[in-house]
């Protein structure tokens, strides 16, 4: 647990998720950031005739204070924009030296280094936070929490999508349609990097306890339906997850339900809100050093890979339905 009044963080990787995390968590120059970061800053800062005012929530508390990137020039930028204050280290094992908290920012990739990079700083006891994905197995994702376990460490993985406020809004308006049926989830794209945002939407729109997972095209992960089995708190037909929507506005994301009394659509989730999701996210990290557990459910972070896992497995078997609890359990 953290000790003293801000939480010092080691960040492992500076791409474009590590910077827009880090700039809600700690005091940087704007103008480099645009310069050097455009996108983060465009989302950032909204008022477009101040490039100097932020826009979206920032969360005190944190002091980044390490980075690290295999490409040093981008942890040395990251840095620089950070007015030079985290120390650019060497090894990403060196992260984890003298800190409260290691950040594993991924943008674009899929985990599969995730373990790798969080087992240094769990094996000394320091509190993680990776990146969605979790990891590209659930093998991984389990080794990592056994880690945490052995040694005292919190460990948690979210998706901005998992907290974003506006889905959990959708949500609470299922009793106008007397529950949902059947429901979709629109966008995300086919790779990991950005399926589990659309599997991670899906359980805070619709719930966990998914039971099976069929891929229904033969485009991979294109296409995914989500069997709830025979719960009646969530949708009987399922959920579909379409990856592949076309190009969306500003990686816009969306959702529909269905129900015996109608149908809802949701707004956009898009780039213009995902900051205010990060900023949940980073109070639940700050909650998690401070009291020295994860602030979400385990059985739903493994869950959004078990998913994602099980699409890959249903794809290689020609769309036949794998079950969950088998894919968690090692046995898919």
């Amino acid at each position: 647990m953290a000790t003293s009044k801000s939480i010092r963080v080691g960040l492992i990787r500076c791409d474009l998720h590590g910077i827009y995390y880090g700039a809600l968590m700690a005091d940087h120059d704007p103008l480099i950031l645009r310069e050097k970061y455009g996108g983060a800053h465009f989302y950032h800062y909204t008022y477009y005739n101040d490039a100097r005012r932020i826009t979206v929530e920032t969360v005190e508390g944190f002091e980044i204070v390490r980075v690290w990137d295999e490409d040093r020039k981008r942890a040395e930028i990251v840095s620089e924009i950070l007015h030079g204050r985290p120390k650019v280290c060497d090894a990403f094992e060196q992260v984890s030296e003298d800190v409260d908290l290691v950040f594993i920012a991924d943008c674009d990739l899929e985990g599969k280094d995730h373990l790798k990079l969080a087992r240094p700083g769990l094996e000394k006891g320091v509190a993680t936070f990776v990146d969605k994905p979790f990891a590209y197995t659930v093998a991984d994702v389990q080794q990592m929490l056994a880690l945490g376990r052995t040694h005292g460490a919190a460990v948690m993985s979210l998706s901005i999508l998992r907290s974003l406020p506006e889905p959990g809004l959708f949500a609470r308006r299922m009793d106008e349609i007397g529950g949902a049926h059947f429901g979709t989830i629109q966008g995300g794209g086919t790779h990991l990097a950005g399926l589990i945002h659309s599997v991670s939407l899906a359980q805070h729109i619709f719930g966990d306890g998914v039971e099976r997972v069929q891929q229904m095209t033969s485009r991979n992960n294109a296409t995914i339906h989500l069997d709830y089995g025979d719960r009646d708190d969530r949708p009987v037909q399922g959920v579909v997850i379409n990856t592949q929507p076309g190009p969306p506005p500003h990686c816009a994301m969306y959702a529909s339900a269905f129900g015996p009394k109608g149908r809802i659509h949701s707004p956009h989730f898009d780039d213009y809100l995902f900051p205010f999701g990060a900023a949940e996210n980073l109070k639940k990290i700050r909650d998690m050093v401070h009291h020295g557990e994860a602030q979400a459910p385990e059985a739903e972070m493994i869950e959004a890979v078990a998913v994602a896992e099980a699409s890959r497995m249903s794809d290689q078997r020609g769309g036949e339905a794998v079950q969950v609890r088998e894919v968690i359990a090692g046995r898919g």
